[in-house]
């Protein structure tokens, strides 16, 4: 077994043995391998241990390397996990089956427009900035019910709700609050947890958890 394999099958025990611990099925939950940064050799080893979804922060970085990926392998999914500028828009619905960053109804908006032209209606996760931090991307807590409720209006699927806590604190209550406010607008999917809190997040009921670090680089 590779030693990419090895990563990738010490994460997924993690993840099953979280999931157990919260009584629930590892099959519900979703593994993206974040690439960033990451050669097309890294990506080719992942897949070649059945790796199937990858997670690129930039849309320029993800052009560079992906669209040859892709080719070869067509049954890879490639989500957008960074913040989504308006010029890029038309690149990421063309790039991405789903986008965990929409953040604002201008970026709706523009990602209906471009998926119509480019015939692709990617998921898409509202970002919530869990934490109320300014430097970082996300809708307001108070702005979520708006933006779930115009994304259902539109042509796109709600994945769900993603957020990433603050760095340096405890992210369970964080974790927390974001399932609260999934129940509350009656949304299944939540994309939170990283190398750092992906098993925390798998009991506080993650759906999808977006892993760079421990899953591309030996310990």
């Amino acid at each position: 077994m590779s030693s990419a394999a090895q990563r990738r099958e010490r994460i997924l025990a993690r993840i099953a043995h979280a999931a157990t611990l919260a009584r629930r099925d590892s099959s519900d939950l979703q593994l993206i391998a974040v690439s960033k940064g990451r050669s097309a050799d890294e990506i080719e080893a992942l897949i070649s241990a059945g790796q199937r979804d990858f997670g690129e922060n930039r849309v320029q970085e993800a052009l560079e390397k992906w669209p040859a990926l892709l080719t070869r392998h067509p049954g890879v999914r490639l989500h957008g996990i960074g913040r989504l500028q308006s010029n890029k828009v038309l690149e990421a619905v063309k790039l991405f089956t789903s986008i965990h960053s929409l953040d604002r109804r201008s970026l709706l908006d523009a990602l209906v427009k471009e998926g119509e032209k480019a015939g692709r209606t990617p998921a898409v996760y509202v970002q919530v900035n869990i934490g109320g931090e300014e430097q970082k991307g996300g809708c307001a807590i108070g702005e979520v019910d708006m933006l779930v409720e115009a994304v259902r209006a539109s042509p796109l699927h709600l994945a769900g709700l993603m957020a990433i806590p603050p760095v340096g604190l405890e992210p369970a209550p964080y974790f927390a609050l974001l399932g609260k406010l999934a129940r509350r607008h009656d949304v299944a999917g939540l994309s939170i947890g990283m190398s750092s809190d992906f098993e925390t997040a798998v009991m506080l009921g993650a759906t999808a958890v977006r892993i760079g670090t421990a899953l591309f680089d030996d310990e």
